[in-house]
């Protein structure tokens, strides 16, 4: 079979209709629109949000604070979680979304120094916050940041 040769499976498309070409295709004169008013008009209708002259629920709803742009998510790890893993192991952010200790990575991993660390681990990671890293190189373990 070749790419030329490829179709669609039947009933899987249909034509669309053809709107506007006389009364016996079903669906001429008002094309479907009714009669008259803002939505049978080119170009009638409304924005998105628009809630007929009520207020719309964007204004009636408090707004606070800011939301940056530009914030940058990591996936959170503990130290503590990392004892699951054998000694000299090289923890990398692919190892952790294998083993399920991070569902996905997002912008990286940082690694948080909650709890105690007792295995002598390479870790591979994007942050680290000053007492994870004091945490795995006191355990005779090595920080590489990525």
């Amino acid at each position: 079979m070749n790419l030329n040769e490829l179709q669609h499976s039947e009933g899987a498309r249909h034509p669309s209709y053809r709107k506007g070409r006389g009364t016996g295709s079903g669906n001429g004169k008002t094309a479907g629109k009714g009669n008259k008013g803002q939505n049978a008009r080119s170009g009638g209708h409304t924005r998105p949000g628009f809630e007929g002259g009520q207020n719309p629920i964007f204004r009636r709803l408090p707004k606070r604070g800011f939301t940056s742009g530009s914030r940058i998510e990591y996936a959170i790890v503990n130290v503590e979680s990392l004892n699951r893993f054998e000694n000299e192991t090289v923890v990398t952010p692919a190892l952790l979304v294998e083993s399920k200790l991070v569902r996905k990575e997002f912008n990286g991993v940082k690694i948080l120094g909650n709890g105690k660390l007792t295995k002598k681990l390479k870790v591979s990671a994007h942050k680290f916050s000053k007492a994870a890293a004091d945490a795995i190189t006191s355990a005779g373990g090595t920080v590489e940041v990525l």
